[in-house]
């Protein structure tokens, strides 16, 4: 089976204008890339170079323990009257009792080299910051000090306040305080979904000219972007080395990729998630596996916190593992939905957690990696790691009201949450999906 999304509603072209004067990129605190390009970067708008991410392949689940830990379940949508099936990452929180309900995944992360048009994008810079930021760090998301705000196309930076109330106190990485959000499981649960990063050789790719380029943006940050179908190739190719019960995960620092080719190309996708099935019988291997990219301040987020402000740090990362966790093997299919806040711009099937949600987000923890100026002086960083929002199982299913998940921070008609951010997203989630 294969898929993809394209989080757009229409096509972007790239500019083809060049920058006039290329010299060796000048250090700066929150850019990525070093060398000298030999081949100028074509200076792109932010309009025409948007961030997308994407899903790709999939695997139907056999009877099986060769792959990461997950439960089945079914959940009966109202409003097309079908139990909607799905499978997710960890223990059942409608049954496991005791240490069972604690379940924590091994992450094998390679960081990827990439070499273009005499620059380097070296995912190795940025696997410290990846692993202190919320994704395997530790942190209290009983509150946070800033929250997206409308409207949701432009989503600056707004006030923060309470999160998940009923984890307050308490140190969780991002997934595992995602999880006990969407399920209730909060305060003195036992329920856990943890993630054990192990750190892998780093692997170089070489992208050739025909596959992939040079684009600059209006602050300044260059960054590489391949051909889609050329690197998702080389990814499926790493991904045969991978061992089915851990989570492969591909690093990257300000790489993205694009559809079509080099003289017109769809830009950008900044991850996707994946299965691939084994094509053995009996206790089938079913490798689950990602790849998302770091994203200096500036490449998307805008001066000053105005537009798309979290687009930044570990937006992308955050996406595709919370998608991997509540869709590992691409198969879970609901009832059509699209944007509340942009009725016909989009529409899926899929229960894809973030798609739904990809301008929405929050502060959390301390971040002291590239948080100086952009290249142009202008300022994207804020001191903060950026955790996308995420859509909650409830929301896919119309289930109102939401009796499963976490209550809203205030009370409210449909009692549970819908997002992870609760009240404090203003896009219009207070309600379930809609459709398209």
């Amino acid at each position: 089976m294969h898929k993809a999304v394209f989080m757009c509603g229409k096509s972007a072209s790239v500019a083809v204008g060049l920058v006039a004067v290329v010299a060796a990129i000048a250090a700066s605190s929150a850019a990525a890339g070093t060398g000298t390009p030999t081949v100028q970067p074509r200076l792109v708008d932010d309009a025409q170079a948007q961030a997308l991410t994407t899903t790709i392949g999939g695997a139907d689940v056999l009877p099986t323990t060769r792959t990461v830990p997950h439960w089945w379940g079914s959940t009966f949508d109202p409003h097309d009257g079908i139990a909607h099936g799905y499978n997710i990452v960890g223990a059942d929180p409608n049954t496991c009792s005791g240490s069972s309900c604690s379940v924590t995944v091994e992450v094998d992360i390679t960081p990827l080299i990439v070499d273009i048009d005499g620059m380097t994008f070296d995912g190795t810079d940025v696997l410290a910051a990846l692993l202190a930021s919320p994704e395997f760090g530790l942190n209290d998301y009983g509150s946070t000090p800033y929250a997206s705000a409308g409207p949701a196309l432009i989503a600056p930076r707004g006030p923060g306040g309470v999160l998940s109330q009923g984890d307050a106190g308490l140190p969780l990485q991002l997934q595992d305080a995602t999880m006990r959000a969407q399920f209730n499981r909060t305060g003195s649960s036992n329920y856990h979904l943890r993630l054990h990063p192990n750190v892998m050789p780093a692997v170089t790719l070489d992208v050739p000219n025909n596959q992939g380029l040079l684009l600059q943006n209006p602050r300044g940050n260059i960054y590489a972007a391949a051909r889609f179908r050329w690197w998702s190739e080389r990814i499926r190719n790493l991904v045969t080395k991978a061992d089915p019960t851990h989570l492969a995960l591909y690093l990257t620092d300000d790489v993205r990729i694009f559809a079509g080719d080099t003289k017109s190309p769809f830009c950008c996708f900044d991850g996707y998630h994946s299965a691939d099935p084994s094509t053995s019988v009996g206790n089938a291997a079913v490798q689950t596996y990602a790849w998302a990219t770091w994203l200096s301040p500036g490449l998307q987020a805008r001066r000053d916190g105005t537009i798309v402000w979290t687009r930044q740090d570990m937006w992308a990362l955050s996406h595709e593992v919370a998608e991997w966790a509540s869709d590992p093997f691409l198969t879970n299919i609901v009832e059509q939905w699209g944007y509340p806040y942009a009725p016909g711009l989009f529409c899926s099937p899929f229960l894809e957690t973030g798609d739904a949600v990809t301008t929405a987000g929050f502060a959390m923890g301390t971040n002291t990696f590239r948080q100086g100026p952009n290249p142009n002086g202008t300022q994207s960083a804020d001191g903060y790691y950026h955790p996308e929002d995420e859509v909650m199982l409830p929301w896919f299913m119309r289930v109102a009201p939401n009796t499963i998940s976490e209550p809203t921070q205030t009370p409210s008609p449909n009692i549970g949450r819908y997002t992870f951010m609760g009240d404090l997203n203003t896009f219009g989630f207070d309600v379930p999906s809609g459709g398209c």
